[in-house]
């Protein structure tokens, strides 16, 4: 992997008068079933942002042109508050984090987008870059999305954090939780929440699960990340296309 320019490790005259854009995953800090660690969408996030803005490398000029922001790993997480560990700070409070974030940093950064790693922060995600967007500010939204993934500490996640953090994968607690298709399962989850669902937080089954298969979702999803930065196609909704 190249060399990642990150945010948080340049100094400010090698922004002064450069055309920055910067990623900023999102995350969250909420249960993963009994073998995943909390913050696994915050890990997931990362390692997307951080392989995309490597394969873009960095401008001919010595500032950056596309910089890895910090991670922001609180999310809305409700639906998970049923289990100890999960701290979710909601949708408003979420959504005026973002938008505060993207006003600040679009004083000096050209272009701005949010890297979303979990589900329940879309509407705050969304929200925030409509506003942002209206206040003549370039920002956009980009989901990690993995084709085909069941819906929460299952096959798809375990997978991926086996590639990227084995030793925070715990497979001999392993087990499968609810396995009912996600839109059967979104009136009771919003009614109870994910424990009233799953009792062990997995809605899946994380059983087979293959880091090679991991390592395939995350390079496609990193490489249709580059690829969308590259070209700043930004739809209606404030989708980076």
């Amino acid at each position: 992997m190249n060399a990642v320019p990150r945010l948080a490790s340049t100094v400010w005259p090698d922004l002064a008068g450069a055309a920055v854009t910067l990623v900023v995953p999102v995350g969250s800090l909420e249960q993963h079933g009994p073998h995943l660690p909390l913050d696994t969408d915050s890990r997931i996030g990362e390692a997307v942002a951080t392989r995309a803005v490597a394969a873009l490398g960095t401008a001919a000029s010595a500032a950056p042109r596309v910089l890895l922001a910090p991670t922001v790993e609180y999310g809305a997480s409700g639906e998970h508050e049923g289990f100890p560990g999960t701290i979710s700070i909601g949708t408003e409070a979420l959504t005026l984090l973002l938008l505060e974030f993207g006003r600040s940093a679009c004083r000096w950064a050209q272009r701005l987008v949010f890297v979303n790693a979990h589900g329940g922060n879309g509407a705050a995600v969304m929200a925030a870059v409509a506003q942002l967007r209206a206040e003549s500010r370039d920002a956009a939204w980009f989901p990690c999305a993995f084709p085909g993934a069941d819906a929460h500490a299952g096959r798809t996640e375990t997978a991926v954090l086996l590639d990227i953090s084995p030793d925070r994968v715990r497979m001999d607690r392993a087990e499968a939780g609810n396995t009912a298709p996600i839109v059967d399962l979104l009136d009771d989850l919003r009614a109870v929440g994910t424990a009233g669902v799953s009792p062990n937080g997995v809605l899946g089954d994380p059983i087979g699960a293959d880091p090679a298969h991991g390592a395939r979702d995350l390079e496609e999803v990193a490489a249709t990340l580059a690829r969308a930065l590259t070209e700043w196609t930004v739809d209606d909704a404030g989708r980076l296309r």
